[in-house]
C-alpha cells in the first residue's frame, strides 16, 4: 500500500448538457482550471455509453468485457482526476439505470448526455501522484511521486 495525505481545494459544480460528453469535458475542465488531483460525485442520464463491465477472465492484465448502450439511461457515478503523460485522466465508475436493466462499470470512450448530468469536484492539494502506466497489470495506478 502506498498514500499520501492532502486536503480539499477548490470544489467545482458543473453542468453538463444534452449532447456534451462527460469525459471530454471533465478533461477540458482539468486543463482550463489546472486540476492536478481531484475526486468527483455525479449523478443525471446518459443517450449513449461504454462500460468495462469486469474482466473476461481473472488474468492480469486484463482483457475487458463491454457493455454498450445508446438510448437513455439514469446514471450515478464516482471518479477521480490525476494527469497521465502530460494530461488529465478520468477514471470513473457509474451505475447506469433504465426500466430493469442495471449496467455498472468503468465508463470509457464517448459518453453522451441526456439532458443533464451534474458533477461535484473537489480538488485534492498537497499531494504530488500521476498515473504512470505499469505493462504488467494493464493499466496506470496511481503513483505518488
Amino acid at each position: 500500500m502506498e498514500y499520501s495525505t492532502g486536503n480539499i481545494g477548490r470544489v467545482f459544480t458543473v453542468r453538463l448538457d444534452q449532447g456534451d460528453d462527460i469525459l471530454s469535458e471533465l478533461e477540458g475542465l482539468a486543463v482550463s482550471e489546472n486540476i492536478g488531483s481531484a475526486m468527483f460525485m455525479m449523478l443525471g442520464a446518459v443517450k449513449e455509453a461504454s462500460l468495462v463491465v469486469g474482466p473476461k477472465t481473472n488474468d492480469v492484465p486484463p482483457d475487458p468485457q463491454w457493455a454498450k448502450f445508446n438510448d437513455a439511461h439514469e446514471l450515478i457515478g464516482i471518479g477521480n482526476i490525476f494527469w497521465e503523460e502530460g494530461k488529465p485522466k478520468i477514471h470513473l465508475h457509474s451505475a447506469a439505470g433504465r426500466g430493469d436493466s442495471v449496467k455498472t462499470g468503468c465508463l470509457r470512450g464517448e459518453s453522451e448526455v441526456f439532458m443533464v448530468v451534474e458533477v461535484f469536484i473537489m480538488e485534492i492539494t498537497g499531494i504530488s501522484a500521476d498515473r504512470i502506466f505499469d505493462p504488467s497489470r494493464g493499466f496506470a495506478p496511481i503513483t505518488f511521486k
